[in-house]
């Protein structure tokens, strides 16, 4: 996950090291690299007070750019209660993030945490998320989606991602694997939901909506999994133990966190009979 946002500006800042200065005009990757640093200074008092605000500041600002090494860290603090109060939901989520983004020692400290109550997000990256979401107001169906998902417990937004990236709003889109309509059903889906006209916009936002619906259930309300899941099926995403090394998948997961940062949905576990093996604590 890569979001925008304005960044601090450590160039100005009279404590950064020249040799540090030099590389605050490379990608956005290296200044989080270097406010990682920073944070790692205040949050172990390496030459500087130790100041865990400062830290847990600086961690937040470089994790918006999808650092995993910032997410990591900044889980580790919510996960040892170090100038926070201890978290493991936040922990948790901020691990998995950190292990999207392919941190080798992420998915080891989930195993030490308590995975039995819904992820979440810290402050922080909780208004990161809610204001990079993408106002889908003037686009075909919005109406019929803002209908709709109430009655399945969907966000509106997380459905009109997906079909904005599955069929950019063609009802009679039909792909090279017979994938059909708006949300790009494949005729066994299409029964599996129970959809009578595969064509028809409410009837094949009801099966996709009901698809996705049981997608976040199976894998407890991880959207990065739940997606990834949408495209490639849900076995694939269990087989591979994460997103499956199909470039199409991985791409298709890119498209919809850049239309949709959210990480966790709400989700109703009644709806499964089991959930997935990888799902959070199982997740590698």
């Amino acid at each position: 996950m890569t979001c925008s946002f304005v960044l601090w500006s450590a160039a100005n800042a009279s404590n950064v090291p020249l040799v540090l200065k030099k590389h605050l005009s490379k990608e956005p990757i290296n200044k989080a690299k270097i406010m990682v640093s920073m944070a790692k200074q205040h949050e172990h008092a390496e030459g500087v007070p130790r100041d865990y605000g400062r830290a847990l500041e600086l961690y937040c600002k470089a994790a918006e750019q999808g650092y995993d090494e910032a997410l990591y860290s900044l889980g580790w603090m919510y996960a040892n209660g170090r100038g926070v109060q201890r978290n493991d939901s936040i922990a948790v989520q901020l691990f998995v993030m950190a292990a999207d983004q392919g941190h080798s020692h992420a998915n080891r400290m989930i195993r030490y945490l308590d995975t039995s109550h819904d992820p979440e997000l810290p402050e922080c990256l909780q208004s990161m998320a809610d204001n990079n979401a993408v106002d889908y107001s003037d686009k075909p169906f919005f109406d019929l989606v803002q209908k709709l998902a109430p009655e399945y417990n969907l966000d509106p937004n997380l459905v009109m991602a997906i079909i904005a990236v599955e069929s950019a709003y063609n009802v009679q889109a039909v792909s090279h694997k017979n994938a059909q309509g708006l949300m790009q059903l494949i005729p066994a889906t299409a029964e599996r939901f129970e959809v009578k006209n595969i064509f028809d916009a409410e009837d094949n936002i009801r099966g996709g909506m009901a698809y996705l619906r049981w997608l976040l259930a199976f894998f407890k309300g991880d959207v990065t999994l739940a997606v990834a899941g949408y495209n490639a099926g849900e076995g694939a995403v269990e087989r591979h133990k994460g997103i499956p090394p199909y470039t199409e998948t991985q791409n298709y997961v890119k498209k919809i966190q850049a239309q949709y940062a959210k990480p966790t949905h709400p989700y109703e576990p009644d709806i499964v009979h089991r959930h997935a093996m990888i799902a959070l604590s199982e997740y590698k």
